[in-house]
């Protein structure tokens, strides 16, 4: 409860880490995709994939490692499915979309 006590300065900070680990998720990714050219070949099931990947680490190992006096539990299933849907769509995709749009013609899959 104190970081909503913690004014503009906390806000920022929880800025600064929000852009910091979508960079590092896209990063992460066009990295992964140098090596891996299917990735760019199969843009949309990759970054839907990605999505779920991006899902699990943030639930299963940022969130236990950041918020250790709290339990993380699992929630309800239409939620679940919802909020990894979410970050399918809104994380996973736009990343592998945007490395396939920016990718050399070698790796393209046709007309950007």
């Amino acid at each position: 409860m104190s970081s909503f006590q913690g004014g503009l300065a906390t806000a920022a900070l929880g800025t600064f880490f929000h852009f910091l680990i979508a960079f590092t998720a896209a990063a992460v990714f066009y990295a992964v995709s140098r090596k891996w050219a299917i990735l760019v070949k199969h843009s949309v099931l990759s970054g839907l994939l990605y999505g779920v990947m991006v899902y699990s680490f943030m639930n299963f190992v940022v969130l236990p490692l950041s918020a250790y006096h709290v339990t993380i539990t699992l929630r309800p299933t239409a939620r679940l499915a919802r909020d990894i849907a979410i970050v399918m769509i809104m994380v996973g995709l736009p990343i592998s979309l945007v490395v396939r749009k920016y990718s050399e013609s070698s790796f393209a899959t046709g007309p950007a």
